[in-house]
């Protein structure tokens, strides 16, 4: 594969092409079930930041507070994870780039519930009930940012489809990170990067074929493929997708039409990057410029 990106970049691609061949490892990587199992240490606060865990009726949420507090904005965080994986440590790392933006923000990460146990509409419920949480303790939507990548991506874009929808304010911004916006695989680059993307191809019993979330709805219902609905009046997005990701067509389709409806949007697409990089932290080049131009694009928007 010919493309301009970094030796690390080269070796991590490789590793997780590796680990989801594996007969052990990789169908329980594609299909989900290594989610679910997956166990993890107790992750430790950095040094001067402060956690507020808060259970609510149906799931908790956790509020990164960082040192200083110096912004009036907030994130709301929505996971990824396929809509059947629970929250990981990583997105509290997440969480806390988040919390170093704008000189210091708060952050809000939810566990919402997932599938098979919970499908649609729950995941969609909760990041609702967390978003009136924010504006029921004091933040206005032209303060909220909601950031989510993959599952938690589409499912950003489906919340600010349903503020708006039900005439409750809309938030600053959307972060989206390689953004499943298609739970109906139709995009193009299902296929042409069906034996390129080394985490969900050359399987078609991948999570993203499972349709456990979607559970008897249809697919296309706008609330669980906001690529289906109607991007007039959304607020700014950033787009952040490889190019060699079966979902990069979520992005690119989702970003064309909301282009269409005059949103203020930017897609970036990082050649020959995999499913949601940024997780490389500072361990890649392609990872630490993904982090600034967030970093940048948050703290562009104007507090209100």
């Amino acid at each position: 594969m010919k493309d301009n990106i970094s030796l690390k970049a080269k070796i991590v691609r490789e590793l997780i092409s590796i680990a989801t061949s594996d007969h052990l490892i990789g169908p329980g990587i594609k299909k989900g079930t290594f989610r679910r199992r997956l166990v993890e240490p107790p992750w430790r606060c950095p040094s001067g930041y402060s956690i507020l865990e808060i259970k609510t009726k149906n799931f908790e949420m956790e509020f990164l507070e960082p040192p200083g507090v110096k912004s009036d904005c907030v994130v709301l965080q929505l996971h990824g994870g396929g809509y059947i994986g629970k929250m990981r440590n990583a997105y509290r790392s997440f969480a806390k780039y988040y919390s170093d933006m704008r000189g210091g923000m708060k952050v809000l990460t939810i566990d919402y519930r997932v599938a098979p146990e919970n499908p649609y509409p729950a995941a969609l419920e909760d990041a609702v009930t967390a978003y009136k949480w924010l504006l029921d303790i004091g933040y206005n939507g032209n303060n909220i940012i909601v950031a989510g990548d993959s599952a938690g991506g589409g499912l950003s874009l489906a919340l600010a489809g349903y503020l708006r929808d039900n005439n409750i304010n809309l938030p600053a911004a959307l972060v989206l990170m390689s953004p499943w916006t298609d739970l109906t695989a139709s995009g193009a680059s299902y296929e042409t990067n069906y034996e390129l993307d080394p985490l969900f191809g050359n399987t078609r019993e991948s999570m993203i074929y499972n349709g456990e979330y979607i559970g008897t709805n249809e697919p296309d219902n706008p609330y669980i493929s906001p690529l289906f609905g109607d991007f007039k009046g959304l607020p700014r997005m950033l787009f952040q997708v490889g190019s060699i990701e079966m979902l990069l067509s979520d992005s690119v389709d989702a970003a064309d039409k909301a282009k269409e409806a005059g949103c203020d949007t930017k897609i970036s697409i990082y050649d020959g990057m995999f499913h949601v990089f940024q997780m490389a932290m500072d361990m890649l080049p392609e990872s630490k410029q993904a982090w600034q131009e967030v970093k940048e694009f948050i703290e562009s928007i104007e507090e209100r």
